[in-house]
């Protein structure tokens, strides 16, 4: 169950199962490194970093801009309420798609910040162990058509609750070391209703396929695209 801590200009949400005692200590990076647990880090855009909690390893990310504007307003985004902030927002998805059985981290904790206007915000979630994404693992060969069946059907399961993943690509597609499947990055991803978008979002994905086909020639065909389409049909 998610909790909330609030204490001046700052609010903490929270799984209470994971987390005894809500401090802003949790989402800074040296607090980590004076502990010794931090297991390694990764660049994108910005750094995240992977940390050993003791019941879990997480990964930690502070919210970044991207393109232009990103360079003028680096972390700062603009406050319209506690609920509208995007860190509750990513939390509180995974929080439900996790309760509906979509294979998602797990949601740790959230920290947003207001200062006048704007706001900043960090976010835990738990870090998928022994997984990597598609784009590795089609590197190295071809993958069978239940692992493609097993792809679609996750999806499917996530479209079930209504949610649009504005960014799904095969970066943000997982496979553990027992080939289970994980969906991640769900930062400005929403709830919508209706169903035009789901058409759309496997659309991306497929040109996703086709375009990391070119950039690293990954073990990919339109034929592989069947079982994966009869997997996610599968779930309605």
């Amino acid at each position: 169950m998610i909790k909330q801590y609030k204490q001046g200009n700052q609010v903490i949400w929270y799984d209470g199962s994971l987390i005894d005692q809500p401090s802003e200590l949790l989402f800074d990076p040296s607090y980590w490194q004076q502990q010794q647990r931090v297991l390694g880090s990764a660049q994108g855009r910005g750094t995240t970093w992977f940390v050993d909690m003791g019941q879990c390893h997480a990964a930690l990310r502070h919210y970044r801009r991207g393109g232009l504007f990103g360079k003028l307003v680096e972390d700062k985004y603009l406050f319209t309420g506690w609920d509208q902030t995007r860190a509750y927002q990513e939390l509180m998805l995974l929080d439900q798609l996790k309760q509906a059985g979509v294979n998602v981290p797990k949601p740790i904790a959230a920290k947003v910040e207001k200062s006048g206007l704007t706001y900043t915000a960090d976010l835990l979630i738990e870090k998928i162990a022994d997984a990597q994404d598609l784009v590795a693992i089609l590197k190295q060969g071809k993958l069978s058509e239940q692992a493609y069946y097993q792809i679609g059907e996750m999806i499917g399961k996530m479209h079930q609750q209504q949610v649009n993943h504005t960014d799904l690509n095969i970066h943000n597609i997982l496979l553990d070391s027992d080939q289970a499947v994980w969906i991640i990055d769900f930062d400005k991803c929403r709830k919508e209703a209706g169903e035009h978008w789901k058409k759309k979002n496997l659309g991306r994905l497929k040109r996703s396929f086709a375009k990391e086909c070119q950039r690293f020639a990954i073990h990919w065909s339109e034929n592989d695209w069947l079982p994966l389409q009869q997997g996610y049909s599968d779930q309605f």
